[in-house]
């Protein structure tokens, strides 16, 4: 018992030791992001600024706000649609088994292992051919088709958990398919759409070959525009550092709000009894 309270405090201070280590790159961003850009330098990298400047904060959102709001036009929609799609391939593979519902589900996982590159130039041949290439709907089309195999697999193993017999007594008075769905495994399966909202909400906002590749110009998301920031000539880090702030500040928010809700979610069903 004594030498667990010995070691308790060494193992905090080696924890805090971590985090700090794991948020050096965080506190340079913020620093820089505040800094007049005569004192943004690599031999002042890790020095506080003088005075503070909101500037770069201004700068960075006039020209990251179009394309902020292209983000969401496209991660809202994209998230719910993939989700929802999802859920109900979840629910039908996982109660409504029928003949080759498993080579069905294998060929559904087999599309998280195509690698986007491979695909990159009939995708945008396609898109091309029905009118939306540098489109926010046709980038919406991707990133649902793309999501659906890692949501379907997220709420297959949700749904996995929920007892066959409540099924079964819903069927027996009457429920239907749809019926089924709407009153039992959607009100059910809330934490699993938090789970994979988040997942999808956090890899569409932050994807970027897609988006550099099927958009262009008024349609890109943040992550192009954030791209773009660092011009040609002469990079203006603190801008460049503000921006990637704002851009970062919207997934970091889902995570603050929604971050108990998304660890229950994952650890449901892990115990049972």
């Amino acid at each position: 018992m004594t030498l667990q309270r010995m070691t308790r405090p060494l193992l905090y201070l080696f924890l805090i030791g971590l985090s700090l280590f794991f948020l050096m790159p965080v506190y340079v961003m913020l620093i820089t992001s505040v800094k007049p850009i005569d004192e943004v330098t690599l031999d002042q990298m890790w020095a506080l600024p003088t005075s503070i400047d909101w500037s770069s904060y201004s700068q960075a959102f006039s020209r990251l706000a179009p394309n902020l709001l292209n983000t969401l036009y496209l991660v809202i929609p994209a998230t719910i649609l993939s989700a929802l799609l999802g859920s109900l391939n979840g629910y039908v593979l996982s109660k409504w088994k029928f003949k080759g519902a498993d080579w069905i589900f294998t060929a559904i996982l087999f599309g998280m292992f195509i690698p986007y590159q491979s695909i990159l130039i009939p995708l945008i041949q396609f898109l091309r051919e029905v009118n939306l290439y540098n489109t926010i709907p046709g980038l919406i089309l991707v990133h649902v088709v793309y999501g659906i195999p890692i949501t379907t697999l997220m709420f297959r193993n949700f749904y996995a958990n929920i007892p066959k017999e409540m099924l079964e007594s819903a069927q027996v008075d009457g429920a239907g398919f749809f019926r089924i769905y709407r009153h039992i495994m959607f009100p059910l399966s809330i934490t699993g759409f938090v789970v994979v909202g988040i997942w999808q909400f956090t890899n569409i906002w932050n994807e970027f070959l897609f988006a550099v590749s099927i958009t262009t110009t008024s349609q890109q998301p943040v992550m192009v525009a954030l791209q773009n920031l660092s011009g040609s000539q002469i990079v203006q880090w603190n801008v460049q550092m503000a921006g990637a702030l704002l851009a970062a500040l919207p997934t970091l928010l889902v995570y603050i709000i929604l971050g108990k809700y998304f660890v229950r979610g994952l650890l449901a069903g892990s115990v049972k009894g």
